[in-house]
């Protein structure tokens, strides 16, 4: 397996987040972004904006190192 950079490394943290995340929703109806940052609704919409930069960033890695 390749060296990963740490943008790649902090993408990829993010992105499994994102996903954990998504996976509480499914199943527990848990939404961790809102319970800590829901008083706060631009910081919240930040958090899942980066995590979805994050995403678009590791879909380009993929690609690019192909």
């Amino acid at each position: 397996m390749a060296k990963m950079g740490l943008t790649e490394t902090v993408a990829g943290i993010l992105v499994i987040i994102g996903g954990l995340n998504w996976g509480l929703v499914g199943v527990a109806n848990v939404d961790i972004v809102k319970v800590i940052f829901g008083s706060i609704p631009m910081l919240q919409s930040a958090v899942y904006i980066i995590i979805g930069l994050a995403a678009l960033y590791m879909i380009y890695a993929m690609y690019m190192k192909q």
